[in-house]
């Protein structure tokens, strides 16, 4: 972004090229304008002249410098920094809209909770780095997983959430489209992951909470998601739980 200083220069030489037109002009025309045609023709150069300089060379740069970081800001402040996927933040904002959407056609969504199973032994073993290259792994492998439509994130640690807009408008249908998703993403989970001649292997387990959209609350809805999964753990781990 340009200094204070480097503005002014800017725009006092733009003001100088602008003002040594107008007296060219006016030293060349073959009749005498009088004062005020000298001064109107002088303000119509500085215009015309001035304006659009300053336009590109001064406010333009100005606007693109700060456009670009507002959208750092934003990007920052609805992103998890090490696997780039959204954060809590973005996420309960989406949800608020997918809630008001399901509620309005009458359409049954789903938010999966899920947490890797023996992530902690690969971090204790292999240390940190290894344990980074799992999760940004795991991250790119559900965003493949997913339609471009649906949400994944990151809440912290080892759990991610996945966020359905739109899975069925029947219930039967939407239970089982919710189970076959977190079964897909818990397959994608369990892949084996190469990382400097070791093979790491986690497992992943889910809980799920469908979104009716009949006046439920993004926070219950969390809680029952998560509800689930402690349930799915019960189980044996790398299960996929439905919160009833």
């Amino acid at each position: 972004m340009p200094t204070i200083r480097q503005v002014i220069l800017r725009i006092a030489a733009i003001i100088a090229v602008a003002e040594f037109a107008a007296m060219l002009l006016l030293e060349y025309l073959p009749y005498a304008p009088g004062t005020l045609g000298e001064a109107l023709i002088d303000v119509a150069m500085l215009s015309m002249i001035s304006i659009p300089m300053i336009y590109f060379w001064v406010i333009k740069p100005f606007v693109q410098v700060r456009d670009a970081a507002l959208a750092q800001i934003s990007h920052l402040a609805n992103t998890d920094p090490l696997t780039e996927l959204f954060n809590r933040r973005h996420l309960l904002e989406h949800l608020h809209r997918t809630i008001s959407s399901c509620s309005r056609n009458k359409f049954i969504g789903a938010l999966i909770l899920i947490d890797l199973d023996g992530f902690k032994p690969v971090n204790d073993t292999y240390g940190h780095d290894a344990g980074d290259v799992v999760l940004v792994t795991i991250a790119k492998r559900f965003l493949a997983a997913m339609r471009a439509e649906e949400l994944v994130c990151r809440l912290g640690g080892d759990e991610f959430i996945v966020l359905v807009n739109y899975l069925s408008e029947d219930e039967n249908d939407a239970r089982k489209n919710a189970q076959s998703i977190a079964e897909k993403l818990i397959g994608e989970a369990s892949q084996p992951i190469r990382h400097e001649n070791h093979e790491l292997v986690v497992g992943a387990s889910a809980g799920i909470c469908l979104i009716r959209g009949d006046q439920q609350a993004a926070a219950t809805i969390l809680r029952n998601a998560d509800v689930a999964l402690y349930k799915a753990k019960e189980a044996g781990k790398g299960h996929a739980q439905l919160f009833d």
